[in-house]
């Protein structure tokens, strides 16, 4: 009788403590108005608009809502799976700012120090003064790059990619070292600080300072300081055979059919050297929404740190004052990632204070702290006019923000 009371003690126990997860894990999500989601990514695939997609709503304390429609391949018929791997190109910017910020916390860096203090060929740096038909007119920049002008867009670093830079982005068969030499060499556009330029040299130069101050090759690092740590296991610059099975297709729109469009900056060639800390990583829903989790969580995800609060913050506020910033409006820049300075448009539904980040391939992750909220959105598609203010972004935000409410 005792063992049979303990028994059942025992599992109203269990039944109790299983409720409290499903509260604490969906908070205030309201699943009839989430599956909404569903049914308009379906919309989206029935019009030839996306092969498949998917899509993760989630808060600090869990995913409510993870979604799968359409094709991983039309070709072969593949079914798009909650795991697919999709290329996540810019998505790639914050987390080199997050392996940034890691070196920070430990003391190694700063980010007001100049580039040249780690990469000593930025040193002599020279600056555009003025342009004619034949000649360029160069001076000396008022200061030196620093990593914070790097981690904000503002170096003024040109952001085209010379030939032999673009020829390295196609061929994957150099090293960030030798990216980042062709990189100083460049004047710079405008004086550092003095206005917003994306540039993916910046973030490609990140990268290098990373391994510099690390003693650790940028990807290595950050797969052994955030990606293993968070449980990132389909996070990668360079997949495995198995992992390319489940990555995504990339598609034209075209004609009103959708066709395959290989990229020749993120397809991978034979035995590739250089990840592209500006955009080379591919991951998936799952693995995403543990990241964003630590970022809501203050730059930890259970019992494992990866950011200080105070990195977090400094990461996630505007550091670029007035500046106009970013590809939609009433933007500002913080470090790595783009912030909401004033909803509308596209961010309407957000609050102000939103951060997060697009790719070139439509794919976006936004984290309203306010809200206490993350959004995912994971498609394949060239050819938008501007991936960030898609209507498949439109949509979703619209959709998972009146879910949660």
């Amino acid at each position: 009788m005792r063992l049979a009371l303990r028994r059942l003690a025992l599992l109203v126990l269990v039944l109790l403590s299983a409720q409290s997860t499903r509260s604490a894990y969906a908070g205030d999500a309201d699943p009839a108005k989430l599956g909404k989601i569903r049914a308009a990514m379906q919309a989206f695939v029935d019009d030839q608009d996306l092969a498949g997609a998917v899509t993760v709503v989630g808060r600090k304390n869990g995913v409510v809502s993870l979604e799968a429609v359409g094709s991983l391949n039309l070709e072969k018929k593949q079914p798009m799976v909650k795991d697919s791997i999709f290329r996540i190109a810019s998505m790639t910017k914050p987390i080199t700012a997050i392996g940034i910020m890691i070196l920070a916390d430990e003391g190694k860096l700063s980010v007001e120090d100049p580039v040249e203090k780690y990469l000593p060929e930025f040193k002599g740096q020279m600056l555009i003064s003025a342009r004619s038909p034949d000649a360029v007119t160069l001076k000396k920049p008022a200061r030196p790059i620093t990593l914070r002008d790097l981690l904000t867009h503002t170096s003024g670093l040109t952001g085209a990619l010379p030939p032999a830079v673009s020829d390295l982005y196609v061929k994957r068969n150099r090293t960030l070292a030798e990216a980042t030499l062709v990189y100083s060499q460049r004047p710079l556009e405008f004086e550092p600080g003095s206005k917003w330029s994306y540039c993916n040299p910046g973030i490609d130069t990140l990268g290098r300072v990373i391994e510099v101050v690390s003693g650790h090759s940028y990807e290595d690092f950050l797969r052994k300081r955030v990606f293993e740590p968070l449980g990132m296991n389909d996070t990668t610059f360079y997949p495995t055979p198995a992992q390319l099975e489940r990555c995504a297709i990339t598609y034209l729109k075209k004609d009103g059919q959708l066709t395959p469009s290989p990229n020749t900056l993120i397809d991978l060639p034979k035995d590739p050297k250089f990840p592209i800390p500006a955009g080379g990583l591919y991951s998936t829903g799952p693995d995403l929404a543990k990241l964003y989790q630590m970022m809501l969580n203050q730059g930890t995800l259970g019992k494992t740190r990866i950011l200080s609060p105070e990195s977090v913050a400094a990461m996630t506020k505007v550091q670029t004052g007035e500046l106009t910033t970013g590809f939609t409006a009433g933007m500002g820049f913080g470090f790595g990632w783009a912030v909401v300075r004033q909803p509308q448009g596209i961010t309407e539904m957000l609050s102000a204070g939103t951060y997060g980040h697009g790719g070139a391939y439509g794919t976006q992750g936004w984290l309203d702290p306010n809200k206490d909220l993350f959004l995912i959105l994971l498609i394949q598609r060239t050819g938008l006019p501007n991936s960030d203010a898609s209507k498949m972004r439109q949509q979703f935000q619209e959709l998972a923000v009146a879910g949660v409410k």
